[in-house]
């Protein structure tokens, strides 16, 4: 049924595009947003390039109907037009601030009475959602780059039971590895789908090769020093170090040892890039500002850095200190070879067969994320961490982010592995934190 959406300003700010993905809907922008908007124009943040992209699109729109019967946006879309009155009679006294979120209820619920169809407000911000619904508005997330249900999310890996002896047999026999339809798994996997492989007697793990319609057998490796402690941190080893998998993603839990071995798998195939950069977003507690803490830049950023200095110290600390190598990544640190630093800091760098971590990529939007693939140049690995079930964010949830919706929409990509990691390698105390509190 056709419906009118009015817009909250964090659905632009998320994505400028947004007109483009209500169908036949009718959409109102409440004149409060526009005037928010004004206020993100200027800068280089990403939410400063949706609000500039937004205003010119309205712009191309522009004319005396815009602000009165509304401009139809094409074949088969509805009309878009601003909706100039931000007061409401009938909810005076009920909001005690004189804000932009309480001017767009306003707008919203005085459209419902006077419409003939549905009124629903569309917001990611889901306490303005619980106002407008408190004064009998409709409303509803965006769901344009959400995924669908976040427990059938792709994990990387599947475990099958009573496999043949024979077969897991021959698996141990060179060229260690067999014609995938032999495993008798019904459908063809997602390329690079890892497999646990097992009867009561023996097992095995593989990897399924999409280059040749193989399941080939992985053995245990190290990687710079570091040794997988279990079979999911082997298969993120393996796609952290396959040159033919130029986009790797790892998800799980805090303990799972993504971003060390993320970090370790860089440090092995260090030779392959000129440069190994890792990054990670900014996202302060309570999401106050970086402003609000003192120092200098430097000081205010070091503290969301250093998780990622201690992987690197981990790797670090394998060795001596009177140990070649010890002194070797000292050195590749000086020498910028290894670079941490803010993701903001990539923004207009060009990624050229560069090893690129991002950390804590579940704060990213999908937006975001597309951002930094499509930097990647020729030789370049780009490699997302997170748990999707610990987001920072204001705005997004483990279905909206884009750690979520890159998984969701590269499963069975030739050029993309993924791994959820579900075991904690921690500590026995951090393991038994994580699922108890």
């Amino acid at each position: 049924m056709k419906k009118t959406l009015v817009l909250d300003t964090n659905v632009i700010l998320h994505d400028s595009d947004c007109l483009a993905h209500f169908e036949d809907n009718d959409i109102v922008l409440p004149i409060a947003v526009l005037e928010e908007l004004d206020h993100f124009k200027k800068g280089n943040d990403v939410l400063n390039y949706h609000a500039r992209a937004f205003v010119r699109a309205i712009d191309e729109l522009s004319s005396e109907k815009l602000f009165e019967e509304g401009v139809n946006l094409g074949k088969k879309r509805g009309v878009f037009r601003v909706e100039i009155n931000s007061v409401s009679e009938d909810l005076a006294g009920v909001f005690t601030e004189d804000i932009t979120d309480h001017r767009i209820i306003y707008t919203a619920y005085e459209l419902a009475k006077k419409e003939k169809q549905r009124v629903v407000l569309v917001s990611k911000d889901v306490n303005l959602r619980m106002k407008a619904k408190a004064v009998g508005l409709e409303a509803q997330d965006y769901f344009t780059d959400k995924v669908a249900r976040i427990d059938e999310l792709y994990t990387g890996k599947t475990t099958l039971e009573h496999i043949d002896t024979q077969l897991i047999d021959k698996l141990y026999q060179a060229p260690y590895e067999i014609p995938f339809d032999e495993l008798g798994v019904e459908n063809t996997p997602a390329p690079w789908h890892h497999y646990i492989i097992k009867n009561h007697q023996k097992s095995a793990l593989g990897v399924y090769n999409p280059n040749q319609d193989l399941l080939q057998r992985l053995d245990k490796r190290e990687a710079h020093g570091i040794l997988p402690r279990n079979a999911e941190q082997l298969f993120a080893l393996d796609i952290l170090t396959n040159d033919d998998i130029p986009l790797v993603s790892l998800t799980g839990k805090a303990g799972t040892g993504k971003t060390l071995l993320a970090l370790a798998a860089a440090m092995e195939k260090k030779r392959s890039y000129r440069q190994i950069y890792i990054a990670r977003p900014i996202v302060p507690l309570s999401n106050k500002d970086i402003g609000y803490l003192p120092g200098d830049i430097k000081s205010k950023i070091d503290p969301y850095l250093q998780p990622l200095w201690d992987n690197l110290k981990v790797i670090q600390n394998q060795y001596l200190n009177n140990n070649s190598e010890f002194e070797k990544i000292n050195k590749l640190v000086e020498d910028e070879k290894i670079v941490i630093a803010p993701l903001t800091y990539i923004r207009g760098r060009s990624l050229q067969k560069i090893f690129f971590i991002v950390d804590e990529a579940q704060n990213l939007t999908p937006h975001e994320i597309k951002t930094i693939i499509t930097r990647a140049g020729e030789g370049s690995k780009v490699v997302f961490t997170g748990d999707i079930f610990q987001i920072d964010h204001p705005f997004l949830d483990s279905q909206s982010n884009g750690l979520s919706y890159l998984i969701d929409r590269f499963k069975g990509q030739k050029l993309y592995a993924h791994m959820n990691l579900e075991k904690g390698e921690r500590s026995a105390l951090a393991e038994l934190a994580s699922n108890l509190l």
